[in-house]
């Protein structure tokens, strides 16, 4: 590293600065005058142009460089204003470079100081170059696998589960446009068959367990509905500290509505009520057992309603069984349309039914119910010139964290479903301690 003598201390100490400076810095630093002869370097700027000058010797920016890169003489000379950056990060690739310890390509910036000075940085980039192409193929095979398969889309979703960017797949596999982006996921479900809450838990339960997977329907941009399975994933080296609107988490669509048509009818065997369409008793505890562990896992309401026609055996006694079954499928009709979707509606057996209803409240559940008992008053069954009125009973109660089980939630329901048999009939009964010594 050449050196300067300095007369006057403060400027001596300033020199002294500088040539710590180019010692110490990672990267080559080589001043220059116009010519290309080189009036100061540092180290690392020696061992990266020494085995490039045919003589050894390292007097000459321009010479040193004239096999590699000849341009550069030429990219100096025409360089016509008095200051200015001449070149940055001119990839330089060195004959036979790779080797062992040995960079293979240069990065090479030079700047004109001023007409008489050009001062040149230098550095090996070599490994980063390499990075960078490995990316590009890694982006490319990516960017392939996505375009080749048509059942799949990839949604990228921040902190929050919003869809944080759009892609091809997604609007190839739903419909959807560049205009879901900030919007949470659940925009491919239907509306009614998930709530917010149930959103989060997914998201939960994939930082928890590294994945979460769910089956169901989800809704095309065009209104369509499609059988999909959705796996969320939670981005790997994710920066806790990093903006919401950031991806957090991968979420992976894929349409299975070929293969859930195949297993539909298994599944209407087996979940399924014959007469009416609804959840069977088993769907019901099932689905039971499912939404109580989430709760148990991440806390938050969960409502029970029991429902009993009133004096349904007078119904058939009067007018026969088939009149009866009518009377079954128009209430079985009345709970899909009075209750949400995500909302578990099944018939336990006879003439008793059941919902579930996730993150909902007591007394939320108990305004439906009487939603419910309301629209039945006004329902008219008609089979066969037989017109028929009937009226419901029902016990609505909360799902506490002291409960062992679905049983002691069925349990409440069904005391306050004793009691309003008791106090009546055609009437909504929210469970209490009281409902409890009634049905004693």
């Amino acid at each position: 590293m050449s050196t300067a003598p300095a007369a006057d201390p403060d400027i001596g100490a300033e020199h002294e600065a500088l040539m710590q400076f180019l010692y110490l810095a990672p990267v080559g630093l080589v001043q220059a005058q116009a010519d290309g002869a080189i009036t100061l370097s540092n180290p690392i700027s020696a061992q990266l142009l020494m085995p490039l000058s045919r003589d050894g010797c390292l007097d000459n920016l321009f010479t040193a460089l004239q096999d590699v890169a000849p341009e550069v003489r030429m990219l100096c000379s025409e360089f016509t204003a008095p200051r200015g950056r001449i070149c940055d990060g001119l990839h330089i690739h060195l004959h036979g470079g790779g080797r062992r310890n040995e960079p293979a390509i240069l990065s090479l910036s030079i700047v004109k100081l001023d007409p008489a000075r050009l001062m040149a940085v230098l550095q090996d980039v070599t490994l980063q170059v390499q990075r960078d192409r490995q990316l590009r193929q890694s982006d490319a095979w990516l960017n392939a696998l996505l375009a080749s398969v048509a059942d799949y889309a990839l949604v990228s979703l921040d902190r929050e589960g919003r869809v944080e960017q759009w892609n091809d797949s997604i609007g190839r596999v739903t419909g959807y446009t560049e205009a879901i982006v900030g919007q949470p996921y659940a925009v491919f479900e239907p509306e009614d068959t998930t709530t917010p809450e149930r959103a989060r838990d997914l998201l939960r339960e994939a930082d928890a367990s590294g994945w979460s997977v769910d089956e169901g329907l989800r809704m095309r941009a065009d209104g369509t509905p499609f059988w999909a399975s959705a796996m969320i994933t939670p981005l790997p080296d994710g920066d806790p500290g990093a903006p919401d609107t950031e991806p957090a988490y991968c979420l992976v669509l894929r349409d299975i509505t070929d293969r859930r048509a195949a297993s539909e009818g298994w599944r209407q065997a087996v979940f399924s009520d014959h007469l009416t369409g609804v959840a069977n008793r088993r769907g019901f505890f099932h689905a039971a057992e499912l939404e109580l562990g989430r709760a148990r896992r991440f806390p938050r309401p969960v409502a029970l309603a029991l429902f009993d026609l009133d004096h349904f055996k007078r119904v058939n006694d009067t007018h026969g069984h088939p009149v009866g079954d009518a009377v079954l499928r128009a209430f079985a009709e009345a709970l899909r349309t009075t209750f949400r979707a995500v909302d578990v509606v099944s018939r336990l057996g006879g003439e008793e039914f059941a919902v579930l209803l996730p993150s909902t409240e007591l007394a939320q559940a108990c305004s439906v119910a009487k939603r419910l008992l309301a629209a039945v008053e006004g329902l008219t069954v008609r089979v066969d010139g037989v017109a028929v009125t009937f009226t419901v009973s029902a016990g609505v109660a909360a799902w506490d964290a002291q409960m062992a089980g679905i049983d002691d939630l069925v349990k409440r329901a069904d005391a306050a479903l004793y009691a309003a048999k008791a106090a009546g009939r055609n009437r909504v009964e929210c469970w209490s301690s009281q409902s409890t010594d009634t049905a004693a």
